[in-house]
């Protein structure tokens, strides 16, 4: 058990925040070292509640506050992810594309529109007139507020929005962007949660990345089988209804991962802290590097 790990236990004891703590105490370290500080710093800690508290917890995003807080990149790789999606070749995800049609910014702060998981906003929307609807990556929604978007290592809800949302009707279908190996195919039952999931794993000269969409429909499994290999432009899915989509208004949540921590049950964090939205924002990077929105589309 080293000195360093030591430190970093003592300082995590007594706090609420261990997030946080954890961040702050790491700095000074080697960040590859101190990404693996994390058995000894839980054994150091020994049988004590923040023990717990940490167990209970992603590891890996662990790992990246560590990296994080020791001045290093929280994911490796994940700038030059980011450089290559900028200029790599894409297919759209919705046909008629996006930037062709009519489509408009659906902030959570307006006041005139309903809630995602209200039934009325169906109704509300088609009256808009639009094809397309369009949540942005980034945004704080008090819609998460609810106790599933907690965790035992800080009070703090994740409220940032990590991926982008288009809305559409049930049944749209959806493409694949670029080539990819179907890695997972979910049922996430939990209300308020993705419904039936897909998660692509794709190759590049970046590196390993992955694209999670969310709320979609029951055709999923019949379309995408773990393993199976996609082109880019197949079908993969189409958008679910009410509520075999986790409970929310016809809508794809599509993200990127530059990390998938230690999830491994087909589920992804579709909203961040935001107090370690700069390291979210490295395992999560901005999806419009993938779905090339026209400059505007969410009203900046």
């Amino acid at each position: 058990m080293t000195e360093a790990a030591t430190r970093i236990a003592d300082a995590l004891r007594g706090q609420g925040d261990l997030y946080g703590a954890l961040r702050h105490a790491s700095a000074g370290l080697d960040p590859d070292q101190a990404a693996g500080l994390l058995p000894a710093i839980r054994g150091a800690l020994g049988g004590g509640i923040e023990a717990a508290r940490l167990r209970a917890v992603d590891q890996g995003l662990l790992r990246a506050i560590l990296r994080a807080g020791a001045g290093g990149a929280a994911v490796p790789g994940s700038a030059a992810l980011v450089a290559w999606l900028h200029d790599a070749e894409v297919a759209p995800l919705f046909m008629p594309e996006i930037a062709a049609s009519r489509h408009m910014a659906l902030l959570t702060t307006d006041p005139a529109m309903p809630a995602y998981s209200d039934p009325s906003f169906d109704g509300w929307f088609a009256t808009q007139g639009m094809d397309y609807g369009l949540g942005p990556y980034g945004e704080k929604r008090s819609v998460y507020k609810a106790a599933q978007f907690a965790d035992a290592a800080s009070p703090e809800r994740r409220m940032i929005h990590m991926g982008i949302d288009v809305f559409a009707p049930a049944g749209t279908p959806v493409h694949a962007p670029m080539p990819g190996r179907v890695a997972f195919v979910t049922y996430n039952a939990d209300p308020l949660d993705y419904g039936h999931t897909l998660i692509l794993e794709h190759d590049s000269p970046a590196g390993r990345f992955w694209t999670l969409y969310g709320h979609l429909g029951g055709s999923l499994p019949r379309l995408c089988a773990p393993g199976a290999r996609v082109a880019a432009g197949d079908v993969i899915a189409h958008l679910g209804d009410w509520p075999e989509n986790g409970g929310w208004a016809p809508h794809l949540h599509f993200q990127i991962m530059a990390d998938m921590l230690e999830q491994r049950d087909g589920n992804f964090f579709g909203v961040g802290h935001e107090s370690l939205w700069d390291i979210w924002q490295q395992i999560c990077p901005d999806p419009n590097l993938i779905l090339r929105l026209p400059e505007g589309a969410f009203g900046g």
